[in-house]
Protein backbone atom coordinates (compact mmCIF):
# COMPACT_ATOMS: atom_id res chain seq x y z
CA UNK A 1 0.00 0.00 0.00
CA UNK A 2 1.13 3.79 -0.67
CA UNK A 3 2.73 5.32 2.37
CA UNK A 4 1.59 8.97 3.83
CA UNK A 5 4.65 10.24 2.19
CA UNK A 6 3.88 9.46 -1.36
CA UNK A 7 0.21 11.27 -0.66
CA UNK A 8 2.42 13.98 0.89
CA UNK A 9 4.19 14.76 -2.47
CA UNK A 10 1.25 14.11 -4.61
CA UNK A 11 -1.12 17.24 -2.38
CA UNK A 12 2.82 19.20 -2.98
CA UNK A 13 2.42 19.33 -6.78
CA UNK A 14 0.19 22.31 -7.18
CA UNK A 15 2.65 24.80 -4.88
CA UNK A 16 5.34 23.31 -6.42
CA UNK A 17 4.18 24.06 -9.75
CA UNK A 18 2.75 27.56 -8.26
CA UNK A 19 6.54 28.46 -7.19
CA UNK A 20 7.96 27.21 -11.01
CA UNK A 21 5.18 29.67 -12.45
CA UNK A 22 6.08 32.27 -10.09
CA UNK A 23 10.05 31.86 -10.71
CA UNK A 24 10.36 31.35 -14.27
CA UNK A 25 9.42 32.12 -17.61
CA UNK A 26 5.68 30.67 -18.13
CA UNK A 27 6.43 28.35 -20.83
CA UNK A 28 9.63 26.85 -19.22
CA UNK A 29 7.36 26.67 -15.99
CA UNK A 30 4.79 24.59 -17.74
CA UNK A 31 7.23 22.23 -19.36
CA UNK A 32 9.40 21.51 -15.78
CA UNK A 33 6.19 21.02 -14.29
CA UNK A 34 4.80 18.58 -16.66
CA UNK A 35 8.32 16.98 -16.87
CA UNK A 36 9.07 16.97 -13.21
CA UNK A 37 5.42 15.74 -11.77
CA UNK A 38 5.40 12.79 -14.57
CA UNK A 39 8.74 11.49 -13.64
CA UNK A 40 8.57 12.07 -9.91
CA UNK A 41 5.30 11.76 -9.04
CA UNK A 42 3.99 8.06 -7.52
CA UNK A 43 1.79 6.57 -9.88
CA UNK A 44 -1.44 4.76 -10.02
CA UNK A 45 -3.07 4.31 -7.29
CA UNK A 46 -1.96 6.96 -5.51
CA UNK A 47 -5.10 9.84 -6.14
CA UNK A 48 -7.00 12.16 -4.11
CA UNK A 49 -10.99 11.37 -4.55
CA UNK A 50 -12.92 14.30 -4.04
CA UNK A 51 -16.88 13.94 -3.83
CA UNK A 52 -18.00 14.51 -6.92
CA UNK A 53 -14.78 14.85 -8.66
CA UNK A 54 -12.57 12.71 -10.85
CA UNK A 55 -9.22 10.75 -9.31
CA UNK A 56 -6.85 13.40 -9.02
CA UNK A 57 -3.60 11.68 -9.55
CA UNK A 58 0.10 12.15 -11.61
CA UNK A 59 -1.55 12.93 -14.76
CA UNK A 60 -4.73 14.58 -13.73
CA UNK A 61 -3.89 17.29 -10.69
CA UNK A 62 -0.22 18.58 -12.52
CA UNK A 63 -2.33 19.21 -15.65
CA UNK A 64 -5.15 21.15 -13.53
CA UNK A 65 -2.91 23.17 -11.84
CA UNK A 66 -0.69 24.58 -14.85
CA UNK A 67 -3.72 25.11 -17.04
CA UNK A 68 -4.95 27.76 -13.84
CA UNK A 69 -1.60 29.12 -13.28
CA UNK A 70 -1.58 29.61 -17.20
CA UNK A 71 -4.80 30.83 -17.18
CA UNK A 72 -3.70 33.32 -14.30
CA UNK A 73 -0.30 34.38 -15.86
CA UNK A 74 -2.36 34.85 -19.47
CA UNK A 75 -2.73 38.20 -20.89
CA UNK A 76 -6.40 39.49 -20.70
CA UNK A 77 -7.13 39.02 -24.82
CA UNK A 78 -5.26 35.39 -25.18
CA UNK A 79 -6.94 32.61 -27.02
CA UNK A 80 -7.48 30.15 -24.71
CA UNK A 81 -8.96 27.42 -27.50
CA UNK A 82 -7.14 26.58 -31.25
CA UNK A 83 -7.57 28.72 -33.88
CA UNK A 84 -8.39 25.99 -35.77
CA UNK A 85 -12.23 24.83 -36.74
CA UNK A 86 -11.07 21.25 -37.02
CA UNK A 87 -9.60 21.40 -33.87
CA UNK A 88 -12.01 23.21 -32.27
CA UNK A 89 -15.00 20.52 -32.94
CA UNK A 90 -12.22 17.27 -32.21
CA UNK A 91 -12.00 18.84 -28.81
CA UNK A 92 -16.16 19.50 -28.81
CA UNK A 93 -16.31 15.49 -29.29
CA UNK A 94 -13.06 14.72 -27.01
CA UNK A 95 -14.74 16.43 -24.28
CA UNK A 96 -19.11 15.85 -24.44
CA UNK A 97 -19.07 12.67 -26.78
CA UNK A 98 -19.34 10.48 -23.54
CA UNK A 99 -22.43 11.97 -22.94
CA UNK A 100 -24.00 9.83 -25.82
CA UNK A 101 -22.07 7.21 -24.47
CA UNK A 102 -23.39 7.19 -21.20
CA UNK A 103 -27.11 7.63 -22.91
CA UNK A 104 -26.51 4.82 -24.57
CA UNK A 105 -25.34 2.35 -21.96
CA UNK A 106 -28.33 2.82 -19.42
CA UNK A 107 -28.19 -1.29 -19.16
CA UNK A 108 -26.38 -3.27 -16.37
CA UNK A 109 -24.36 -6.22 -17.11
CA UNK A 110 -25.41 -9.17 -15.37
CA UNK A 111 -23.32 -12.16 -14.54
CA UNK A 112 -24.34 -15.96 -12.66
CA UNK A 113 -22.56 -14.03 -9.38
CA UNK A 114 -22.13 -10.48 -9.87
CA UNK A 115 -22.99 -7.66 -12.04
CA UNK A 116 -21.50 -4.08 -13.35
CA UNK A 117 -24.09 -1.03 -13.00
CA UNK A 118 -25.46 0.79 -15.57
CA UNK A 119 -23.74 4.54 -16.39
CA UNK A 120 -25.96 7.48 -15.20
CA UNK A 121 -25.63 11.06 -15.82
CA UNK A 122 -23.32 11.27 -13.08
CA UNK A 123 -20.63 9.16 -15.29
CA UNK A 124 -20.76 11.74 -17.71
CA UNK A 125 -19.77 14.93 -15.35
CA UNK A 126 -17.16 12.42 -14.10
CA UNK A 127 -15.93 12.22 -17.26
CA UNK A 128 -15.85 15.18 -18.92
CA UNK A 129 -13.74 16.56 -15.84
CA UNK A 130 -11.17 13.19 -16.69
CA UNK A 131 -11.24 14.30 -20.41
CA UNK A 132 -10.39 18.13 -19.34
CA UNK A 133 -7.98 17.45 -17.45
CA UNK A 134 -6.45 15.27 -19.79
CA UNK A 135 -6.34 18.32 -22.25
CA UNK A 136 -5.64 20.90 -20.28
CA UNK A 137 -1.81 20.60 -20.82
CA UNK A 138 -2.04 20.51 -24.39
CA UNK A 139 -4.38 23.84 -24.56
CA UNK A 140 -1.67 25.31 -22.34
CA UNK A 141 1.46 24.05 -24.44
CA UNK A 142 -0.24 25.47 -27.28
CA UNK A 143 -0.79 28.74 -25.95
CA UNK A 144 2.62 28.92 -24.21
CA UNK A 145 5.41 26.86 -26.64
CA UNK A 146 4.30 27.89 -30.37
CA UNK A 147 8.19 29.57 -31.37
CA UNK A 148 11.01 27.76 -32.02
CA UNK A 149 12.60 29.28 -28.84
CA UNK A 150 9.82 27.18 -27.05
CA UNK A 151 10.78 24.07 -28.78
CA UNK A 152 14.31 24.29 -27.62
CA UNK A 153 13.22 25.11 -24.12
CA UNK A 154 11.12 21.64 -24.67
CA UNK A 155 14.17 19.92 -26.02
CA UNK A 156 16.76 21.02 -23.49
CA UNK A 157 14.49 20.51 -20.23
CA UNK A 158 14.23 17.24 -21.44
CA UNK A 159 17.70 16.38 -21.74
CA UNK A 160 18.37 17.97 -18.44
CA UNK A 161 15.66 15.60 -17.23
CA UNK A 162 16.58 12.80 -18.96
CA UNK A 163 20.15 13.23 -17.69
CA UNK A 164 19.23 13.00 -14.03
CA UNK A 165 16.50 10.47 -14.29
CA UNK A 166 18.97 8.31 -15.92
CA UNK A 167 20.74 7.34 -12.42
CA UNK A 168 17.62 5.84 -10.69
CA UNK A 169 17.51 4.05 -14.17
CA UNK A 170 21.17 2.34 -13.76
CA UNK A 171 20.41 1.75 -10.05
CA UNK A 172 17.44 -0.12 -11.17
CA UNK A 173 18.86 -1.40 -13.75
CA UNK A 174 21.76 -3.04 -11.76
CA UNK A 175 19.29 -3.48 -8.42
CA UNK A 176 16.00 -4.67 -9.85
CA UNK A 177 12.91 -2.30 -9.84
CA UNK A 178 12.76 -0.97 -6.16
CA UNK A 179 12.77 3.20 -6.23
CA UNK A 180 8.79 3.43 -5.84
CA UNK A 181 8.91 0.52 -2.84
CA UNK A 182 11.98 2.63 -1.60
CA UNK A 183 10.32 5.54 -1.48
CA UNK A 184 6.50 5.85 -1.50
CA UNK A 185 5.70 2.20 0.02
CA UNK A 186 4.63 -0.02 -2.47
CA UNK A 187 5.22 -1.71 -6.14
CA UNK A 188 3.50 -0.53 -8.92
CA UNK A 189 2.99 -3.45 -11.11
CA UNK A 190 3.88 -7.37 -12.24
CA UNK A 191 7.77 -7.61 -11.01
CA UNK A 192 7.61 -10.36 -13.44
CA UNK A 193 7.06 -7.64 -16.28
CA UNK A 194 10.48 -6.34 -15.26
CA UNK A 195 12.64 -9.59 -15.46
CA UNK A 196 14.96 -9.34 -19.03
CA UNK A 197 16.73 -12.01 -19.43
CA UNK A 198 19.19 -12.16 -16.95
CA UNK A 199 18.63 -8.66 -16.02
CA UNK A 200 15.61 -6.21 -15.20
CA UNK A 201 13.61 -3.35 -16.52
CA UNK A 202 13.69 -0.22 -14.81
CA UNK A 203 10.48 1.48 -13.60
CA UNK A 204 11.67 4.19 -11.10
CA UNK A 205 8.45 6.13 -10.83
CA UNK A 206 6.48 5.29 -13.71
CA UNK A 207 3.73 2.59 -14.41
CA UNK A 208 6.03 0.20 -16.50
CA UNK A 209 9.57 -0.22 -17.94
CA UNK A 210 7.73 0.06 -21.73
CA UNK A 211 7.45 4.21 -20.34
CA UNK A 212 10.80 4.63 -19.06
CA UNK A 213 12.50 3.18 -22.29
CA UNK A 214 10.01 5.46 -24.34
CA UNK A 215 10.81 8.92 -22.07
CA UNK A 216 14.82 8.04 -22.77
CA UNK A 217 14.15 7.21 -26.32
CA UNK A 218 12.43 10.73 -26.69
CA UNK A 219 15.26 12.43 -24.48
CA UNK A 220 17.76 10.83 -26.91
CA UNK A 221 16.18 12.06 -29.66
CA UNK A 222 16.03 15.91 -28.41
CA UNK A 223 19.65 15.42 -27.70
CA UNK A 224 20.16 14.76 -31.46
CA UNK A 225 18.34 17.06 -32.87
CA UNK A 226 20.37 19.74 -30.39
CA UNK A 227 23.70 18.65 -31.58
CA UNK A 228 22.71 19.30 -35.62
CA UNK A 229 21.47 22.37 -34.67
CA UNK A 230 23.54 23.83 -32.00
CA UNK A 231 26.24 26.36 -31.95
CA UNK A 232 30.20 25.12 -32.26
CA UNK A 233 30.60 25.54 -28.44
CA UNK A 234 27.07 23.44 -27.74
CA UNK A 235 27.05 20.52 -29.91
CA UNK A 236 29.65 18.54 -28.76
CA UNK A 237 28.02 18.45 -25.18
CA UNK A 238 24.72 17.07 -26.60
CA UNK A 239 26.17 14.75 -28.91
CA UNK A 240 27.90 13.23 -25.86
CA UNK A 241 24.71 14.01 -23.86
CA UNK A 242 22.93 11.41 -26.78
CA UNK A 243 24.79 9.21 -26.79
CA UNK A 244 25.04 8.73 -23.22
CA UNK A 245 21.22 8.28 -23.13
CA UNK A 246 21.12 6.50 -26.11
CA UNK A 247 23.22 3.49 -24.05
CA UNK A 248 20.60 4.27 -21.30
CA UNK A 249 18.07 3.55 -23.32
CA UNK A 250 19.84 -0.19 -25.01
CA UNK A 251 19.88 -0.85 -20.74
CA UNK A 252 16.86 0.09 -20.84
CA UNK A 253 15.44 -3.51 -22.13
CA UNK A 254 12.81 -2.78 -24.54
CA UNK A 255 12.54 -3.61 -28.23
CA UNK A 256 10.23 -1.53 -29.28
CA UNK A 257 12.06 1.90 -27.86
CA UNK A 258 15.08 1.12 -29.10
CA UNK A 259 13.94 -0.08 -32.83
CA UNK A 260 11.89 3.34 -32.64
CA UNK A 261 15.09 5.45 -30.91
CA UNK A 262 17.45 3.78 -34.30
CA UNK A 263 14.50 5.05 -36.70
CA UNK A 264 14.47 8.48 -35.58
CA UNK A 265 17.65 8.82 -34.66
CA UNK A 266 18.95 8.69 -38.23
CA UNK A 267 16.38 10.93 -39.48
CA UNK A 268 16.82 13.45 -36.85
CA UNK A 269 20.63 13.94 -38.10
CA UNK A 270 19.99 13.04 -41.34
CA UNK A 271 17.17 14.41 -43.24
CA UNK A 272 15.47 17.66 -44.14
CA UNK A 273 12.61 19.04 -42.22
CA UNK A 274 10.51 18.65 -44.92
CA UNK A 275 11.33 14.95 -45.60
CA UNK A 276 11.01 14.74 -41.57
CA UNK A 277 7.47 15.97 -42.05
CA UNK A 278 6.33 14.05 -44.44
CA UNK A 279 7.59 10.79 -42.62
CA UNK A 280 5.42 11.94 -39.52
CA UNK A 281 2.37 12.50 -41.59
CA UNK A 282 2.83 8.97 -43.13
CA UNK A 283 3.30 7.71 -39.28
CA UNK A 284 0.06 9.39 -38.18
CA UNK A 285 -2.01 8.12 -40.97
CA UNK A 286 -0.88 4.76 -40.57
CA UNK A 287 -2.34 5.05 -36.52
CA UNK A 288 -5.07 7.15 -37.70
CA UNK A 289 -6.02 3.97 -40.00
CA UNK A 290 -4.90 0.92 -37.71
CA UNK A 291 -8.72 -0.09 -36.60
CA UNK A 292 -9.61 0.01 -40.15
CA UNK A 293 -7.02 -1.93 -41.07
CA UNK A 294 -6.82 -4.15 -38.43
CA UNK A 295 -10.39 -5.14 -39.18
CA UNK A 296 -10.06 -5.55 -42.67
CA UNK A 297 -6.74 -8.13 -41.78
CA UNK A 298 -4.49 -6.08 -43.28
CA UNK A 299 -2.10 -5.88 -40.78
CA UNK A 300 0.75 -8.42 -41.35
CA UNK A 301 0.42 -10.51 -37.96
CA UNK A 302 1.85 -13.93 -38.84
CA UNK A 303 5.02 -12.02 -40.41
CA UNK A 304 5.33 -9.79 -37.00
CA UNK A 305 4.94 -12.99 -35.20
CA UNK A 306 7.79 -14.63 -37.42
CA UNK A 307 9.98 -11.70 -36.97
CA UNK A 308 9.40 -10.99 -33.46
CA UNK A 309 10.02 -14.63 -32.74
CA UNK A 310 13.32 -14.55 -34.45
CA UNK A 311 14.11 -11.66 -31.40
CA UNK A 312 12.95 -14.57 -28.94
CA UNK A 313 10.09 -16.83 -27.84
CA UNK A 314 8.90 -14.52 -24.83
CA UNK A 315 8.63 -11.27 -27.06
CA UNK A 316 6.78 -13.37 -29.89
CA UNK A 317 4.47 -14.57 -27.02
CA UNK A 318 3.74 -11.42 -25.96
CA UNK A 319 2.90 -9.79 -29.26
CA UNK A 320 0.94 -12.85 -29.55
CA UNK A 321 -1.14 -12.75 -26.76
CA UNK A 322 -1.78 -8.68 -27.57
CA UNK A 323 -3.14 -9.77 -30.89
CA UNK A 324 -5.59 -12.39 -29.41
CA UNK A 325 -6.73 -9.62 -26.63
CA UNK A 326 -7.27 -7.23 -29.66
CA UNK A 327 -9.64 -9.89 -31.29
CA UNK A 328 -11.77 -10.31 -28.27
CA UNK A 329 -12.03 -6.63 -27.84
CA UNK A 330 -12.93 -6.07 -31.21
CA UNK A 331 -15.62 -7.99 -31.43
CA UNK A 332 -17.07 -6.43 -28.11
CA UNK A 333 -16.35 -3.37 -30.00
CA UNK A 334 -18.79 -4.22 -33.04
CA UNK A 335 -21.59 -4.45 -30.49
CA UNK A 336 -20.93 -0.70 -30.00
CA UNK A 337 -19.27 0.80 -32.40
CA UNK A 338 -19.89 4.03 -32.30
CA UNK A 339 -19.76 5.75 -28.84
CA UNK A 340 -18.78 2.38 -27.05
CA UNK A 341 -19.07 0.66 -23.87
CA UNK A 342 -18.26 3.39 -21.29
CA UNK A 343 -16.63 2.96 -17.87
CA UNK A 344 -16.84 0.72 -14.95
CA UNK A 345 -14.87 -2.03 -17.13
CA UNK A 346 -17.61 -2.71 -19.20
CA UNK A 347 -15.40 -2.66 -22.56
CA UNK A 348 -13.47 -5.81 -21.02
CA UNK A 349 -14.41 -9.73 -21.80
CA UNK A 350 -15.92 -11.05 -18.79
CA UNK A 351 -16.29 -14.50 -16.93
CA UNK A 352 -19.79 -15.43 -18.04
CA UNK A 353 -20.31 -16.74 -13.84
CA UNK A 354 -17.71 -14.57 -11.80
CA UNK A 355 -18.17 -11.62 -13.95
CA UNK A 356 -14.10 -10.91 -13.82
CA UNK A 357 -12.36 -9.42 -16.74
CA UNK A 358 -10.60 -11.97 -18.65
CA UNK A 359 -9.45 -9.41 -21.17
CA UNK A 360 -5.89 -7.83 -21.02
CA UNK A 361 -6.16 -3.86 -22.79
CA UNK A 362 -2.35 -3.17 -23.64
CA UNK A 363 -2.81 -0.56 -26.73
CA UNK A 364 -4.37 2.85 -26.36
CA UNK A 365 -6.43 2.57 -29.27
CA UNK A 366 -8.23 -0.69 -28.30
CA UNK A 367 -8.85 1.19 -24.66
CA UNK A 368 -10.55 4.36 -25.89
CA UNK A 369 -12.63 2.60 -29.14
CA UNK A 370 -13.90 0.04 -26.44
CA UNK A 371 -15.16 2.70 -24.05
CA UNK A 372 -16.21 5.73 -26.69
CA UNK A 373 -16.37 4.24 -29.51
CA UNK A 374 -14.96 5.25 -33.07
CA UNK A 375 -15.68 8.85 -32.23
CA UNK A 376 -14.18 8.67 -29.01
CA UNK A 377 -10.98 6.99 -30.93
CA UNK A 378 -11.29 9.52 -34.02
CA UNK A 379 -11.44 12.55 -31.31
CA UNK A 380 -8.87 11.75 -29.34
CA UNK A 381 -6.29 10.48 -31.73
CA UNK A 382 -6.99 12.91 -34.21
CA UNK A 383 -6.25 15.79 -31.97
CA UNK A 384 -2.90 14.08 -31.39
CA UNK A 385 -2.22 14.10 -35.23
CA UNK A 386 -3.68 17.04 -36.23
CA UNK A 387 -0.91 19.25 -34.96
CA UNK A 388 1.11 16.90 -37.40
CA UNK A 389 -1.02 17.65 -40.38
CA UNK A 390 -1.56 21.54 -39.74
CA UNK A 391 2.49 22.09 -39.63
CA UNK A 392 3.49 19.62 -42.95
CA UNK A 393 0.58 21.65 -44.79
CA UNK A 394 1.97 25.10 -43.59
CA UNK A 395 5.54 24.05 -44.55
CA UNK A 396 4.04 23.20 -48.00
CA UNK A 397 2.14 26.51 -48.54
CA UNK A 398 5.33 28.45 -47.35
CA UNK A 399 7.28 26.31 -49.72
CA UNK A 400 4.74 27.59 -52.82
CA UNK A 401 5.09 31.26 -51.77
CA UNK A 402 8.91 31.00 -52.15
CA UNK A 403 8.38 29.14 -55.46
CA UNK A 404 5.59 31.78 -56.77
CA UNK A 405 7.63 34.74 -55.70
CA UNK A 406 5.86 36.36 -53.82
CA UNK A 407 6.01 40.11 -53.16
CA UNK A 408 6.15 40.20 -50.05
CA UNK A 409 8.94 37.49 -49.40
CA UNK A 410 12.02 39.20 -48.23
CA UNK A 411 14.68 38.96 -45.54
CA UNK A 412 12.17 39.00 -43.03
CA UNK A 413 10.17 35.81 -44.41
CA UNK A 414 13.79 33.90 -44.94
CA UNK A 415 14.26 34.01 -40.78
CA UNK A 416 11.16 32.83 -40.03
CA UNK A 417 11.14 29.95 -42.37
CA UNK A 418 10.53 27.11 -40.31
CA UNK A 419 12.02 26.12 -36.84
CA UNK A 420 15.22 23.90 -36.97
CA UNK A 421 13.55 21.93 -34.12
CA UNK A 422 9.91 20.71 -35.15
CA UNK A 423 11.16 17.84 -37.46
CA UNK A 424 12.22 16.02 -34.41
CA UNK A 425 9.19 17.27 -32.66
CA UNK A 426 6.74 16.28 -35.54
CA UNK A 427 9.07 12.55 -35.39
CA UNK A 428 8.74 12.34 -31.63
CA UNK A 429 4.74 12.76 -31.78
CA UNK A 430 4.19 10.72 -34.56
CA UNK A 431 6.06 7.80 -33.15
CA UNK A 432 4.28 7.94 -29.69
CA UNK A 433 1.13 7.76 -32.05
CA UNK A 434 2.16 4.74 -33.83
CA UNK A 435 3.34 3.21 -30.21
CA UNK A 436 0.08 3.93 -28.48
CA UNK A 437 -1.12 0.87 -30.91
CA UNK A 438 0.97 -1.68 -29.26
CA UNK A 439 0.96 0.13 -25.80
CA UNK A 440 -0.43 2.99 -23.67
CA UNK A 441 2.05 5.07 -23.17
CA UNK A 442 -0.40 8.21 -24.07
CA UNK A 443 1.10 10.51 -21.00
CA UNK A 444 0.83 14.63 -20.25
CA UNK A 445 4.06 14.29 -22.18
CA UNK A 446 2.87 13.22 -25.21
CA UNK A 447 -0.13 16.33 -25.27
CA UNK A 448 3.03 18.73 -24.25
CA UNK A 449 4.62 18.07 -27.41
CA UNK A 450 1.29 18.10 -29.49
CA UNK A 451 0.08 21.43 -27.83
CA UNK A 452 3.10 23.17 -28.77
CA UNK A 453 2.83 21.92 -32.38
CA UNK A 454 -0.77 23.12 -32.84
CA UNK A 455 0.16 26.47 -31.36
CA UNK A 456 3.41 26.86 -34.17
CA UNK A 457 1.04 26.02 -36.95
CA UNK A 458 -0.83 28.51 -35.76
CA UNK A 459 1.92 30.93 -35.87
CA UNK A 460 3.46 29.75 -38.90
CA UNK A 461 -0.15 30.25 -40.38
CA UNK A 462 -0.53 34.09 -39.15
CA UNK A 463 3.24 34.66 -40.41
CA UNK A 464 2.57 33.80 -43.95
CA UNK A 465 -0.68 35.88 -43.54
CA UNK A 466 0.69 39.10 -42.45
CA UNK A 467 4.72 39.25 -42.92
CA UNK A 468 4.14 42.89 -41.36
CA UNK A 469 2.39 41.67 -38.34
CA UNK A 470 5.85 39.51 -37.17
CA UNK A 471 8.64 42.00 -37.94
CA UNK A 472 9.14 43.35 -34.20
CA UNK A 473 9.22 39.72 -33.27
CA UNK A 474 12.39 38.79 -35.74
CA UNK A 475 15.65 39.86 -33.12
CA UNK A 476 13.84 37.14 -30.59
CA UNK A 477 13.46 34.45 -33.60
CA UNK A 478 16.54 35.21 -34.95
CA UNK A 479 18.47 34.20 -31.91
CA UNK A 480 16.55 31.00 -32.00
CA UNK A 481 17.74 29.50 -35.41
CA UNK A 482 20.74 28.84 -35.39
Amino acid sequence: MPNTFAYLVLGLAPVAIWFLFKKLPAGQALIWSLVGCYLILPPYPVAFDPPLMPALNKTTLPNLAVFVFWILSAKPNADLLPKSLLARVLIAVFLFSPIITVVTNPEPLIFAQSSIRGLVMLDAVGIILTQFMTIAGFLAARGLLATAASQKDIMRIFVVAGLAFSLPVLVEVRLSPQMNTWVYGFFQHLFAQSIRGSGFRPMVFLEHGIWVAFFVMMTCMFAMALFRNGTPGTRTRYLLAGVYLFGVLILCKTLAALLYGGFVGVLVLLASRRLQAHIAVLLALFALAYPILKGADVIPERAMLEQAAKVSAERAQSLAFRFSNEEELLRRVHQKPVFGWGTWGRNQEHNYFTGQIESVTDGRWIIVIGMFGWVGFLAEFGLLALPIFLVWLEQGRIERDKQNNRSDWDETWGRLEHSPYVGALLLVLAINLVDLLPNATLTPLTWLVAGALLGHAELMARWRGDTKAIEPMVVTEKRTYM
